[in-house]
């Protein structure tokens, strides 16, 4: 898919960060939009500024949108019904929503765990097989499943957030090979982000037992990660875009994933160990500050 001129792209998650920025460069490139999110009132304002960003340009495009949450098959599929009903085609699906939970796994709580894998995992296989014979019917269709740098490594107090972004992988890359097989007209691209500038770590959920491994509060815990996110969330859906056009079998966005992604696979067991030593300095370092905070107070 050389240009998304005339085409029709669908987005999950589209209503901030990635999902919103995927939208607003399509849009500018005359791509029609179906986007979808929990977020009603993010997604009206993404769906102004696509409207905009696509005015902007000259360009003519339609844009639809439906509140959805992409854990519930039924509703995804209803939904890619509606946006083929309501554009008469698709061609790529972003299958971007994500949520993150953090905790030790000893203090997982199910219900967390069976929450963010129906949304960052089932929610990906839903859309992919709900979209796919839409994408096959159009004879030039992509699926974009969004993994990440925790796809690619793991990380203390990530287990469950990993666990869902290594089965995005998996089930992409198979996909991918699969598809090439049939050579149908559709493609895929695994996309692997590292630290976006985006509201994911804000809107986290994090278990209190977190501050026994980082050595800070969930909230704080929360801030000191996002200073990790350097990349903005324009420039990734511009890096994942130019993917898609080159059919790259995965992305990877931001410096941070590409050198993470070398260090795994140079160093496959012992970047564990380099891993656990970072964290722990970082730990001591929350531990000791909190410790002379203590003392001033006293």
């Amino acid at each position: 898919m050389k240009s998304f001129h005339g085409k029709v792209a669908a987005i999950t998650g589209a209503a901030s960060g990635m999902g919103r920025t995927l939208a607003l460069q399509l849009a500018g490139e005359g791509c029609s939009l179906s986007l979808s999110d929990v977020d009603t009132k993010g997604l009206t304002e993404t769906v102004k500024l696509a409207q905009n960003a696509a005015e902007k340009a000259g360009q003519s495009i339609k844009v639809t949108s439906q509140k959805l949450d992409v854990s519930n098959r039924e509703a995804m599929y209803a939904w890619a019904d509606k946006t083929v009903e309501d554009h008469g085609k698709v061609n790529l699906i972003f299958n971007n929503a994500g949520v993150a939970y953090a905790t030790p796994i000893e203090h997982i709580d199910y219900d967390r765990f069976d929450w963010i894998m129906g949304i960052n995992f089932w929610g990906v296989v839903y859309g992919t097989k709900a979209f796919l014979p839409h994408l096959k019917a159009s004879g030039e269709g992509h699926i974009i499943n969004t993994s990440s740098l925790f796809g690619l490594c793991a990380q203390p107090t990530q287990a469950c957030y990993n666990s869902t972004k290594f089965a995005v992988r998996g089930f992409t890359e198979s996909l991918r090979q699969e598809l090439d097989m049939m050579n149908c007209g559709v493609s895929a691209t695994s996309v692997h982000p590292g630290g976006i500038k985006t509201a994911i770590a804000r809107k986290s959920v994090a278990s209190p037992e977190i501050e026994e491994f980082t050595g800070a509060d969930a909230e704080a815990g929360k801030e000191f990660f996002e200073k990790f996110f350097i990349t903005s969330a324009e420039k990734a859906a511009d890096i994942i875009l130019k993917a898609v056009k080159k059919d790259k079998r995965r992305v990877l966005v931001g410096p941070d994933a590409v050198a993470m992604d070398a260090m795994v696979r140079t160093l496959p067991e012992s970047y564990q160990a380099i891993v656990v030593g970072q964290m722990k300095k970082m730990r001591d370092k929350q531990l000791a500050r909190k410790k002379r905070n203590a003392v001033k107070a006293a």
